[in-house]
């Protein structure tokens, strides 16, 4: 079993400076913390050290959209599963959605994540409250929570909210994060029964078409101008939107985008099937270079996965009855690693995106940069070398991904949370425990 150290020392990796630079460095942890980082540290007496020459160290990955199913789904993935694969893919912390069993829409509920989290969780934790019709007092009151989810569209049950006024009640008390899923729901009812009968997936892209995603961020754009309430657009698809939003964005408005809508399009229905199936679904390769130019101008803020798994079985039925949904912990550092080797981004703008970004947007101090007196959650990636993704390799319960055969660079190599090692070389350290997320 590795150890726990109470400090650790990290020698001699290519680090990611706050400001972007590069150096050629040490990092000290002591009791979670960093403490020292310098280009050589001498008179350390570390409990742990890490020859980390030829690796890049990185702070770890802030994956503010996930879903893991726990309670009431756990057969497509746990909150014990689920943040095992984070600790592969380098992610030391996630914020997860509400739609599990029951619904995360009071305090009781909420209580009783963060009690399953603090069990199993190997990497640090925060979770949204949803939003329904009628729990406008819990979204306002519910502690700690990240923000209020609300599902515009692509939905069914308590968790829909598409009625304007309904959506407006909402943006008109308190002053937490709103975090939607914008699709127009009675777009997608109307071209549902247009389309009905057809069984390729591929009509997917088509019934929740882009004009469904944009009507319903033009919405909840208006009001979180009309309130001035803080919102944040879930994973953008479209170059409609991106090019709306860059028109009419104001600055306390974010938007992320998913790796999937930036390296997936609707050409991946022809070789991988419902596999690709997701909501908001794949767009167009046009769409794809779209949403890459607002990610470098920013437009869009950061990435998040949308990590939503669903079991081979489930996602072998045959549309419309399969659903949408795909993994992506293990795989959305080195994805947009391998982007930056080839020329799309840079790794100090993959750290931004993914780290720095999310931390400062949803308030979560300490986190996301190597800085001295910040948390020691910290992930050590080689690119130098190229890896195949592969099934059977898979720690997330549902056991496959949409990125298979994808060969990859800037796999994680050892994953630090807290100042503590919870992944190395291929191996998770299921004792560590990650702690809940503060938000301020």
């Amino acid at each position: 079993m590795m150890s726990s150290p109470k400090s650790l020392l990290i020698r001699q990796a290519r680090l990611v400076l706050p400001n972007g630079e590069f150096m050629l460095g040490d990092v000290l942890t002591q009791g979670g913390k960093i403490v020292e980082v310098n280009s050589n540290i001498a008179n350390a007496t570390p409990s742990l050290e890490i020859d980390a020459q030829g690796l890049t160290l990185l702070p770890g990955v802030i994956d503010p959209q996930v879903h893991f199913r726990e309670p009431g789904l756990e057969h497509k993935e746990d909150l014990f599963t689920a943040s095992c694969a984070c600790a592969k893919g380098g992610v030391t912390s996630f914020l997860e959605m509400p739609n599990t069993k029951p619904l995360t829409i009071s305090q009781s509920a909420l209580d009783d994540k963060l009690q399953r989290a603090a069990s199993k969780c190997v990497v640090n934790y925060g979770f949204f409250i949803g939003a329904t019709a009628d729990n406008l007092t819990e979204l306002v009151t519910v502690q700690p929570t990240c923000g209020i989810k609300i599902f515009m569209g692509s939905m069914r049950g308590d968790l829909l909210v598409d009625q304007e006024t309904t959506l407006e009640n909402i943006f008109a008390h308190g002053s937490r994060l709103i975090a939607v899923h914008a699709e127009d729901q009675q777009r997608i009812k109307q071209r549902r029964q247009e389309f009905a009968g057809i069984e390729d997936p591929a009509i997917h892209s088509q019934i929740q078409d882009t004009q469904a995603a944009l009507l319903a961020t033009q919405l909840a754009v208006k009001l979180s101008k009309k309130y001035q309430r803080r919102l944040h657009i879930l994973h953008l698809s479209t170059g409609i939107e991106a090019e709306f939003l860059r028109r009419e964005k104001p600055n306390w408005v974010t938007a992320e985008v998913t790796p999937q809508h930036l390296l997936l399009n609707t050409s991946a229905y022809e070789t991988i099937g419902t596999l690709a199936q997701m909501n908001p679904p794949l767009r167009s390769p046009e769409d794809n270079e779209i949403l890459w130019q607002a990610l470098r101008d920013g437009v869009i803020d950061f990435i998040a996965t949308d990590h939503a798994p669903h079991t081979l079985e489930e996602k072998g039925k045959t549309y419309p009855n399969s659903p949408s949904g795909m993994p992506g912990v293990e795989t959305s550092l080195p994805l947009m690693l391998t982007s930056a080797q080839e020329g799309k981004c840079t790794v100090a703008q993959v750290v931004n995106w993914m780290s720095k970004a999310p931390a400062q947007a949803y308030g979560i101090p300490n986190k996301g940069e190597i800085k001295v007196g910040y948390d020691a959650d910290l992930v050590l990636v080689d690119l130098n070398n190229y890896k195949t993704v592969n099934r059977e390799e898979i720690l997330s319960k549902c056991g496959w991904s949409p990125f298979e055969g994808w060969n990859l660079t800037g796999w994680p190599v050892t994953t630090i949370v807290g100042g503590e090692v919870v992944y190395d070389k291929g191996e998770v350290n299921t004792q560590v425990r990650g702690k809940a997320l503060q938000f301020v």
